[in-house]
């Protein structure tokens, strides 16, 4: 049976006080910022966390209104402290296990370490949603979490981040790069890709026609 763990303030506080520290986590978010483009007026940020992403999206694309989603209450709360002063911002409380609410179209939709969580029919299932909640030239970003190839290279990571294989998320769900990049393309997204990698964080990212 799935586990998520995220909904309990001790998990979301644990993670917010590594997130600084996890390698290369910089590297990833600046080749992201690079395919957001100079029109984008609305972004959709699924799975804010604290807001970190969309704060350099916000920094990237100023004059940009955003909405940031999640259901930690943790995590809500963190967001809507970051973004209290800022009108442009609506933060919403959403589990991405249900469908996308009706919240527009945006021009990028953004996401960092949330949709790994999710079981694979819906990661799916969400990728659809988002295709049609892109307004036409609009950009998909997933800054994710993605299945090694092999049992070993997955505990190199772990290692790498601070981990070891018993002290793993169980909230983890994660799928192969290659099965995710071609879901994409499936749906009808243009220019897929994967633009950045380091081990099992990797950058997709793809344009609705």
């Amino acid at each position: 049976m799935a586990v998520n763990l995220w909904d309990t303030a001790d998990h979301a506080l644990d993670y917010l006080e590594r997130a600084d520290s996890i390698p290369h986590r910089t590297e990833g978010e600046a080749a992201l910022l690079e395919f957001l483009p100079q029109t984008t007026r609305r972004i959709l940020d699924l799975g804010t966390g604290d807001g970190r992403l969309l704060s350099l999206a916000k920094r990237a694309c100023p004059n940009a209104e955003a909405v940031a989603i999640d259901f930690s209450p943790a995590m809500l709360k963190a967001a809507k402290k970051r973004f209290g002063g800022d009108a442009a911002v609506e933060v919403i409380a959403h589990n991405l296990d249900q469908p996308l609410p009706g919240l527009g179209t945006f021009d990028a939709i953004i996401s960092s370490f949330a949709i790994h969580h999710l079981a694979h029919e819906r990661k799916r299932e969400l990728y659809a949603e988002v295709f049609e909640r892109l307004s036409a030239g609009g950009v998909f970003c997933n800054f994710e979490h993605v299945a090694s190839p092999t049992p070993a290279l997955h505990h190199e990571f772990l290692f790498a981040i601070g981990y070891r294989p018993e002290t793993e998320d169980p909230s983890n769900q994660l799928l192969a790069l290659e099965t995710q990049l071609e879901w994409l393309r499936e749906i009808g997204f243009q220019n897929v890709d994967c633009h950045w990698k380091w081990r099992e964080l990797a950058l997709l990212a793809g344009k609705r026609p």
